[in-house]
């Protein structure tokens, strides 16, 4: 079961860093020619029958994953959901869904025109979870659902693909807390993601994170290509509860600002 997990991510890895090649170059940098531990890799997707959470969640669940958190995102219009591992050096998984029907008609058109292009067993492709972009869109449409959700556009323009990995900082060797980790990106020249602090959390909450900008990429609309952001990396620093055991869950107000790390600035 865990080389079936390991395989899975290692193809979620691969795709992933085709239009994020600053990851493998931090994972480098911070891992310093050894491996780096994934605390979580996190998906978006929207909440509609063929392709929602459940059935992203069903590819993490038949692989040995439970699900041990759920959030809500208000103004963002977000459900979101966690899963771990009974191997808990496997990366958790973080992910989000767009409730649709709380979004402008004319949104709601565009989104559900997207997933009439979809076969109703899509989301039962072995390779589903690093398939790219089912649809086809064009950069009008994607331009309008911009105006009202980043998410439903990146999700509109990227498909299915990890939105961000993220570095486990109590396992690097080289650096013990989080300052040191964002003080070594930047002086790399990495830019980070400054909405709410470029530090989101704290002790207190049991979790501190950070996180890139999201690199751009090349994007081919049925009309024109035009480069967009990517997908980004994140960096998570988790502390102990009362009960000596480290925190694993997520912290909805940190989380809100980290999916600002694919805005379009």
């Amino acid at each position: 079961m865990t080389a079936q997990v390991t395989k899975l991510f290692e193809n979620i890895w691969q795709q992933y860093i085709t239009v994020t090649p600053s990851a493998n170059s931090i994972h480098q940098l911070l891992g310093n020619g050894e491996d780096v531990i994934n605390d979580h890799v996190a998906y978006r997707t929207f909440n509609l029958e063929k392709i929602n959470l459940n059935k992203l969640a069903n590819h993490f669940l038949t692989i040995g994953y439970t699900e041990c958190g759920q959030y809500n995102f208000e103004a963002k219009k977000l459900t979101a959901k966690h899963f771990e591992h009974k191997n808990n050096t496997m990366p958790k998984v973080f992910i989000s869904e767009l409730r649709v029907e709380e979004l402008s008609v004319a949104t709601q058109k565009i989104i559900n025109t997207l997933i009439e292009q979809l076969p109703d067993d899509i989301s039962e492709q072995q390779n589903f979870l690093y398939s790219g972009c089912p649809w086809k869109i064009s950069s009008v449409d994607y331009q309008a659902l911009l105006a009202e959700s980043e998410y439903a556009a990146w999700l509109a323009a990227w498909g299915y693909r990890a939105n961000h990995f993220t570095v486990s900082i109590n396992h690097l060797k080289n650096f013990d807390d989080i300052i040191s980790v964002n003080n070594c990106l930047k002086k790399s020249g990495y830019t980070l993601n400054g909405t709410g602090g470029e530090i989101k959390g704290n002790e207190a909450v049991k979790l501190e994170q950070s996180s890139t900008l999201a690199d751009k990429a090349m994007v081919e609309f049925t009309d024109k290509s035009i480069e967009i952001p990517s997908c980004f990396y994140e960096f998570a620093k988790r502390y102990p509860q009362a009960n000596g055991e480290i925190y694993t869950g997520f912290v909805a107000a940190s989380a809100d600002k980290i999916f600002e790390s694919t805005n379009v600035v």
